[in-house]
Parts: structure tokens; sequence; C-alpha cells
């Protein structure tokens, strides 16, 4: 498997799914916000997407900052048009500005900003530049890119020919891929895994954390991020991550905020229709990248992880965190992508909605599935105003193959 990243160094650029939909909105609107947790490419992305066309400026220059921060007019003078702005949430100030500048024009495209907290972002969005920007939420590399299997748009269950899905990479290991995690940066074999997600993790809690929330006990955030992790792919009990970071559910819920705000987790709501009342309304939490999982909850190399107890729930949020990538990318509607779950406990992993139509999805460890693990699909037939869809069991499988008529078993770099 090493030799697969070896391909991979930091000077080769992996083209990103996202950057058609990039192109699709720009030429729709006027300004661009592009967000997502640090260090998953938006920057590199957009530079490389955009150049020489866009002019480019770094809220990070303490220069720009400055003069971003005292005079905003002279900030845009100083640059020229249309121009790429990089971490805008360190200057709230400048949306207002953007505003005016962007009214002057009928222009498509003028202005990109890129933002890794969306606390502030959202803030200076709804006050500033209500129906004049569209937002991007970026993620790390998903393995459609990877592997080479772009432009397939959001992910929803159709049936699939052998044909239709690409081979894997030669070299490519599964579990390695998931154990080291999605960032661009670790795709080069030269970059030590652990000594990367330290650092990763000591910057978020010293930068993102602390201008987000006042945190007095940087360790116990730490304990909090651990609780979390430990529970990905599972319901979210604010009780039990309380009692492990030793704090109350009123700042478990804060700090849950802050979380989703900087692009680590997303939380996934249970689908629920007021004709049943029967179904849960708990969300299951997912983190967006599982080399991170992986280093706070010290499964240390990708054979612990692939032979240990947590397997299924961290193979769960790989397969989740790619089909949310998939919308993500092509700026589809994240709020189509559920679970259900009803008081019974009879659970369906994922339910994507497509319209009036529900398809069901399982994920599962195996290479072999029955259709035992498809016995909860029918509870989605029962939902009034609803069709059923095609199925989904996506599992460690090389080629897919049925499980019933209306069901398949599919390998995960199908999605």
């Amino acid at each position: 498997m090493r030799g697969f990243f070896q391909k991979r160094s930091v000077a080769m650029y992996i083209p990103r799914e996202v950057e058609d939909t990039v192109d699709s909105i720009l030429s729709q609107g006027k300004v661009l916000l592009v967000t997502g947790a640090r260090q998953v490419g938006k920057t590199t992305m957009l530079k490389r997407h955009l150049s020489p066309a866009f002019d480019y400026v770094s809220l990070e220059n303490p220069l720009d900052y400055v003069t971003a921060r005292t005079d905003a007019l002279l900030f845009f003078q100083s640059h020229d048009i249309p121009l790429l702005i990089d971490e805008v949430q360190r200057v709230p100030e400048l949306f207002s500005t953007v505003k005016f500048i962007v009214d002057q024009s009928d222009a498509r495209g003028q202005i990109v900003l890129t933002g890794s907290q969306t606390y502030q972002l959202m803030q200076g969005v709804s006050d500033s530049l209500a129906g004049r920007i569209r937002i991007i939420e970026m993620g790390g590399f998903s393995l459609r890119e990877l592997v080479g299997s772009t432009g397939k748009g959001a992910y929803v269950p159709t049936r699939l020919k052998q044909s239709e899905v690409r081979a894997v990479p030669d070299g490519f290991d599964l579990w390695t891929h998931i154990h080291r995690g999605s960032m661009p940066e670790l795709q080069d074999a030269s970059q030590d895994w652990d000594t990367f997600y330290a650092d990763y993790v000591r910057t978020y809690l010293e930068r993102d954390v602390r201008d987000l929330v006042n945190v007095s006990d940087e360790m116990k955030f730490y304990n909090f991020m651990v609780a979390c992790a430990a529970r990905s792919g599972q319901l979210f009990n604010a009780s039990a991550v309380a009692g492990v970071a030793e704090v109350d559910r009123k700042t478990v819920k804060a700090w849950l905020s802050v979380l989703q705000a900087s692009g680590i987790v997303r939380i996934l709501r249970p689908f629920w229709s007021n004709v049943d009342k029967r179904l849960t309304k708990t969300p299951k939490l997912y983190f967006m990248d599982t080399g991170l999982v992986c280093h706070l909850t010290r499964w240390t190399t990708p054979d612990a992880l692939r032979n240990g107890a947590a397997a299924g729930h961290v193979f769960e949020t790989f397969v989740v965190s790619e089909v949310l990538k998939s919308y993500m990318n092509a700026g589809a509607n994240l709020h189509d992508v559920w679970f259900y779950r009803d008081q019974k406990k009879r659970e369906i992993d994922l339910v994507i909605q497509q319209g009036h139509v529900l398809h069901p999805v399982e994920v599962k460890l195996g290479v072999q599935i029955g259709a035992e693990a498809t016995k909860s699909f029918s509870r989605l037939e029962r939902i009034t105003g609803y069709e059923f869809g095609f199925g989904h069991v996506i599992c460690q499988t090389r080629e897919p193959y049925p499980i019933t008529r209306d069901i398949q078993a599919v390998p995960v770099w199908a999605i």
C-alpha cells in the first residue's frame, strides 16, 4: 500500500471534483464562499483552478490583514477584481465592503472567499451578502478523486453493471486509506501520520477553538473530541460525552457546535414524517476524516484498525463521509441524506431522498452480503407519501452483485 501513496508527491496536483461546481456557481452569481475544515485543500484548489484570472490575497498576511481591518476600501483598491480572498473570517468587517464592490457592476464571478469557520462567516453573510452569495462546503480528498472516478455527481443508489465500476488502482489498500485519512498533505508518503494529526489538533485547539468559544481547560475540550471520535457513526448521547469530558450537557452542545462550525464533524438527522411519531429524533455523529478519528482514538496502524473493535463504526464513518463529500462537491442538498431508526431500534444506515423517492443504504464490513442485512429496508415502504427506491449495501466486495431484485451489494469505491 505504501507504494500507492509514494506516487502522490506534494508537488503533484490531484484534480478536485468540486472544480466544476465552482465554475457553475461563478457563472451564476457575484460572490462565492468556499468553506471547510483547515487543510482540506480549499486554497490550493482555488488558486490552481482560478489562476491567472483571479488576483489572490490571504488575510493571514499581516499587512493585508491590517489594511482590511482599518481601511477596507483601500484594501480592495490594492487588488484587482476578480479577487480570491483567503481566510476571510479573520476580518468579518469586509463583508459590507464586498457588498458595495459587487453592487457596482452586473458582472458575475467577481469575488471568491474562503474560510474555515462558519460562525463568523455566516453572520457576515446574513448581515451583508444575503442574495448575493453562493456557498460550497469542501471536504478532504474523496475516494473518487484518488482513484480517478469523478464527475458522477451526488450519490444516489442505482443498479450498477460491472463495466460501470472502475477497477481499484494497483497498490491500493482500503484500510490503509481509511486509517491515513483524506487530508491532501498525507497523500505524500513522506509525511508522518501521527505527527501530522498531532500538529493538526494542536493548531485547531490554539486557533479555531479559541476563536469560537472561551475554553478555560483545553484538555477537557481535547477529551471531548476524543469522546466524540469514539462515538463517530453512532447516535449522539450528550450525557455520555459529558461524563467522559467532565463537563455539563450544555457545554457539550456548545462544543459540538464548534466542531460543526469548523467542518470537523457533521450531524446526520433521522428521517421522519409528521404521520409517524414513532421514529427517533436523536441524531448521529460523523467525523468527516477517518484519519483524525484513528489518531484521537489511538488506532495507530491500519491492521490494528482493520481487526479492532472499532472497525465497523470507522468503516461506516468513512462511507458516510464519502457520500456527504459527493453532495458537497456537487453543490447538492445535504438535507437529502438521512438515516432511519424507529422506537423498536430497526435501523437503516442511510436514507437517500430523491424528491419523493427514498433509497435505503446499509453499510457492512463483509464481502458476501445476504438478504438479512436489508431486513429493515421495508420500513420505508410504510411511510405515506413516498416511494421505495433502489437500494445498496455498501461493503468490501470488489464488484456489484444482486441481493434482491431491487437491492445490490456494491463496492465502496463505486459510490
